[in-house]
């Protein structure tokens, strides 16, 4: 195998050598010493080499620009649209006309849909307790084809229930299970076997309990205990024992001594 390798001699000359002797590569103007490749004696490298390789090492990668292909939406300004929304429909009487011309109004010379605007405007009013202006720009909503989201459903099934609106509750709700099938969420079973507890309709609530577990939805404890006590009202006490068992922890947690423990619900009277 032919042996290669860098030497320098004392006029700084730069050699190749191989086995034939030593080539002169070219002059440099200063060296320092390290091992020959095949030598094991110091030899000259030109400095320039040497401070190539020190540059190479301490150049920092500089991080690649990211480029995103979509841009977020700035919402800069959404609280002061929500809140003039809010002082609009707050100011109109009770007229679903006048209510929905003064929204499509609101949104008249926006370029997008104000939808986050228009979101926060509805949490605005919920905590106002205004349910009757939670339904209309609710609805509004809707018949625009926006907010068709969880959060909006489950607002407007609020609303209904709190202004006993049960029959638009129920359309509402059939129109959720009707577009959303599989995707429906627990916290929505939830709020509509709420809704049917707290005007006493239990036969509604095993309907709604029935597609959950269709679905494979599992009921949190709250609602399992609304199922439970609907049983009994429908004369069928053995299916509230079974739906205990099966949806309700078997363990609890309660205060003692100033003490969170965790405790085998059976070991307590509820």
């Amino acid at each position: 195998m032919n042996q290669f390798g860098l030497c320098f001699n004392s006029s700084n000359y730069i050699f190749l050598q191989t086995q034939n002797g030593l080539t002169p590569l070219a002059k440099v103007a200063r060296v320092h010493y390290v091992k020959c490749l095949n030598n094991p004696i110091r030899r000259e490298v030109p400095s320039s080499y040497t401070n190539a390789i020190v540059k190479k090492e301490t150049v920092k990668k500089t991080g690649k620009k990211e480029h995103h292909l979509w841009m977020k939406k700035d919402s800069v300004g959404s609280g002061q649209k929500a809140l003039n929304l809010v002082r609009i429909v707050s100011e109109l009487p009770n007229e679903k006309e006048a209510v929905y011309a003064a929204l499509d109004k609101w949104t008249a010379w926006e370029a997008e849909f104000p939808l986050v605007a228009a979101a926060k405007a509805l949490r605005i009013l919920q905590k106002r307790n205004q349910w009757l202006r939670v339904i209309q720009v609710g609805k509004w909503l809707l018949s625009k084809g926006q907010g068709l989201t969880m959060g909006t459903y489950d607002t407007l099934l609020l609303a209904f229930d709190v202004d006993q609106r049960i029959d638009e509750a129920e359309s509402l709700w059939n129109m959720i299970v009707h577009m959303h099938t599989r995707s429906v969420s627990k916290r929505l079973f939830s709020r509509m076997i709420t809704l049917y507890d707290h005007h006493s309709m239990p036969a509604k609530i095993i309907e709604v309990f029935a597609d959950m577990e269709e679905l494979g939805v599992k009921p949190g404890e709250d609602t399992t205990r609304r199922v439970a006590h609907a049983f009994p009202k429908l004369g069928d006490e053995g299916k509230q024992k079974l739906v205990l068992k099966k949806y309700l922890n078997k363990w609890k947690y309660i205060h003692f001594n100033g003490e969170r423990v965790k405790v085998r619900r059976e070991a307590w009277v509820e």
